[in-house]
């Protein structure tokens, strides 16, 4: 009831202690968008390279960051 985070789990001392982490890689989720467009772009211009798929796929796996930065901070600290 007090956290929408795992599988029902109460543990708000282990969500503030994420939060300057999941800062941080929000920012890393800001830099994932440019990534990613700039991959993308490349994908219009060379459909044809496998490298820019990858380099699309490592901006979406930046821009989830934060979540996964959360959720692995509240799955370690007991309630």
């Amino acid at each position: 009831m007090c956290c929408a985070f795992g599988d029902g789990d109460c543990r708000p001392l282990a969500f503030l202690l994420s939060l300057p982490f999941a800062f941080v890689s929000l920012i890393l989720s800001v830099i994932g968008v440019l990534v990613w467009i700039v991959g993308l772009l490349l994908t219009c211009i060379c459909p044809c390279c496998l490298c820019v798929t990858v380099l699309v796929e490592i901006g979406i796996e930046l821009i989830k960051a934060p979540f996964h930065v959360i959720e692995w901070f509240i799955s370690k600290i007991p309630c």
